[in-house]
Order: structure tokens, then C-alpha cells, then sequence
């Protein structure tokens, strides 16, 4: 199998169509054929489907995996004295949640996957960070939740990393203050999942601007967000208007959304300034026809395929999300970014709900 290194050596959104198929081939196909030798389930899988490793030519010919199955079974391509860290999914109460295997260097390749594609929209330089989350979420350095991961994932972009919330998910409107006035005049960073950002740091901040007229100037900030829109949605406040109350009550206004998940940490796709999700060079997605599982063609819905060239330790390079989503276009989306671009319509109906942003609202 290619080194991964020397993936790691391409711009994240420097190949156009044809030469991001060839790596893709070349990466997802030898995949395969090592988690078809080392994992039993997945062997036992595509000898269902009467599948030979061996003999598939692309990689959109891979048979994909439901993302449910992490929770149904313990899918690991290495041996159990070799796992390194054990993530887990979000989930509301009651549900089964995901538990996916890392060995060293699949965590190594998720780690600078991640910098590789997120320093594209912040810059190579760490940025002060303010997370719009409480600190007793990373808890557990083993067992990491799906939040946990995300925090401590993009943390790597920050120094004098501070919590904005405290334990009671109130705001603590004295770190704030402390924060920016020391870093006052820099470009700062923020992460945070939606609704936790919408819930407890929007509407603080708007209350406070109301009630004695306290703000905060965020207008030298980048916000980074994720974890799913269900609530958003459902009360109206759409990607447009999230941004713009921002802007309106912090000066907030360079904002970048993500789609990811914990089967497939490190391959974000992240929101340009025209509004897209964008693939880099280290994952692709396919949009399936619900009834036939064909590929759609630009702008027609479909569920979600994700691709990764990143798992080593266990089987999920190819999945099937439980989401919906459109195919806008590839290599010519206006921000000069090559490969596909999409939007996310939802999840599908009856779904269990999963992202960490939807499943604490749900909680909420």
C-alpha cells in the first residue's frame, strides 16, 4: 500500500477530476484487499456479495458499508493489542453508538488530514481559540465521544485555548472578556458545534446586548461549526440567517460549516465562502439513488456515500450515511477550489439522529 506520507505532500484541493480518480484508485482499491485479509467480517462481507478484492477496477465500484453496522458489530483491521484509541459516535439516550478501532497510525493520519485540510481556510499560523463548549467534555482521553474528538481534533489550530461555557453550558462572560482583551487587535479562531453555538452563545450574547447593552467585537474571528442542523431547521434559523444574527450580534462573520463523522474522523468537508461543502484530494462523495443505489447526476438528491483514504485500523473507507444530499459540481465551484462540491438536505426519514450538534439538541 502507497505510503501515506506521500499523500500528504499534495495540496488538499489541487487535483481535478482525472488525476484525483487515479490516487483515489490507487489508495481505496489496496484498502480493500488489506481489510478483506485482516478484518473477518468485511471478508465474510464481500464473499456475500460475491465480490473478489482482486478484481474491482474503481473505487465507486467498492461495496460500501452502512454506517450503522459500527454499531452493530467490532469491524478492526489490526490486532486488539494494536488499538490505540477507541472513538465513539453521538447518540440520544438509548441509542447504540459507533465504536470505531484507531491504531497509531491511522490516529497519526487522521491528525494531519485534519490540518492539512483546515489550515486552507484559517492559515498556517495556530490562532487564539475560543471553544463555545464546557471543559468536562474531554473527559475521557480513551474513550472519546464524538464531541470530545471534534474539540480536541480542532484544538490543534489554537493556543491560549479557552472554554466559553462553563459546566452549566452558561456563558462565563469573564473569560470572554479576559480572552479578548488580551488578544485584542488578532485574529482569533472559534469552534463549536450548531445549536450549541445558536443556543447558549448567540442568544447569551443577544440578551446581553438587549438587556445593558454589553457586546463583544468577534469581527476579527473565524468560526468553525458542525454537528448537524435538525433543530435549526425546524425553527427556521437557516445557514444564511445563523451567520447573519451572528454578524449582527458580535460582528461574526466569517463562518465555515463541516460535514463529518466519527467512522470517518479527519476527512471533513468543509464550507467555502460561496456556501459549498468541498471533498479534498483524501475523500469523495457519491450521491445514491434511495430506491436503486445508482449514482445521481449533478443536482439530484440522493443518500450520501463517503469515501476516505485514511482507515487503516478498520473498514470504513467506503460508507453509507443515513443522509441526503445533492451534488452541485466538481472542479469548478467559484471559489477556485477543485473537486466535487454539495450540499446536505437532511437526514432520511426515520434515521436515528446522529451528529453531536442534533443529538444534544435533541437531548435539550
Amino acid at each position: 500500500m502507497k505510503d501515506f506520507s506521500e499523500l500528504l505532500e499534495i495540496a488538499p484541493y489541487s487535483l481535478d477530476k482525472q488525476e484525483k480518480r487515479k490516487f483515489l484508485n490507487d489508495r481505496l482499491l489496496a484498502l480493500t484487499r488489506h481489510h478483506a485479509k485482516h478484518c473477518e467480517y468485511y471478508h465474510i462481507m464481500l464473499d456475500c456479495l460475491g465480490k473478489d478484492p482482486e478484481e474491482i477496477q474503481e473505487y465507486d465500484e467498492i461495496p460500501f458499508l452502512p454506517v450503522r453496522l459500527f454499531k452493530e458489530l467490532d469491524l478492526q483491521s489490526v490486532p486488539k493489542e494494536e488499538i490505540f484509541k477507541t472513538m465513539t459516535s453521538s447518540g440520544t439516550t438509548g441509542q447504540a453508538v459507533s465504536k470505531i478501532y484507531l491504531n497509531r497510525a491511522t490516529a497519526s493520519y487522521q491528525q494531519k488530514t485534519l490540518v492539512k485540510i483546515v489550515s486552507e481556510f484559517t492559515g498556517s499560523n495556530r490562532l487564539p481559540m475560543l471553544i463555545i463548549d464546557c471543559p468536562s467534555v474531554v473527559k475521557n482521553r480513551l474513550m472519546f465521544s464524538a464531541r470530545g474528538a471534534g474539540i480536541l481534533g480542532f484544538s490543534m489550530f489554537g493556543t491560549d485555548k479557552t472554554y466559553v461555557l462553563d459546566d452549566d453550558m452558561n456563558i462565563n462572560v469573564a473569560a470572554l472578556e479576559e480572552f479578548l482583551e488580551k488578544h485584542a487587535g488578532e485574529k482569533i479562531l472559534l469552534f463549536g458545534f450548531t445549536f450549541m453555538i445558536w443556543q447558549h452563545f448567540y442568544k447569551a450574547l443577544k440578551k446581553l446586548k438587549e438587556t445593558d447593552g454589553t457586546t463583544f467585537d468577534l469581527s476579527k474571528g473565524i468560526l468553525i461549526h458542525g454537528g448537524g442542523w435538525k433543530k435549526l431547521v425546524s425553527e427556521a434559523v437557516s445557514a444564511d440567517a445563523f451567520r447573519d444574527a451572528l454578524t449582527e450580534v458580535c460582528g461574526l462573520y466569517d463562518v465555515h460549516d463541516y460535514y463529518g463523522m466519527v467512522e470517518q474522523t479527519g476527512c471533513v468537508y468543509m464550507q467555502c465562502e460561496e456556501g459549498h461543502l468541498h471533498t479534498s484530494i483524501f475523500s469523495d462523495v457519491i450521491m445514491r439513488n434511495e430506491t436503486t443505489l445508482q449514482p445521481c447526476a449533478v443536482g439530484e438528491k440522493g443518500v450520501i456515500q463517503v469515501v476516505s483514504t485514511l482507515p487503516e485500523s478498520y473498514p470504513g473507507h467506503s460508507l453509507l450515511t443515513e443522509d441526503e444530499g445533492i451534488l452541485l459540481g466538481e472542479d469548478d465551484c467559484p471559489c477556485g477550489r477543485k473537486g466535487k462540491y454539495f450540499k446536505i438536505i437532511g437526514r432520511l426519514k426515520n434515521a436515528e439522529i446522529r451528529g453531536c450538534s442534533d443529538t444534544y439538541a435533541q437531548k435539550f
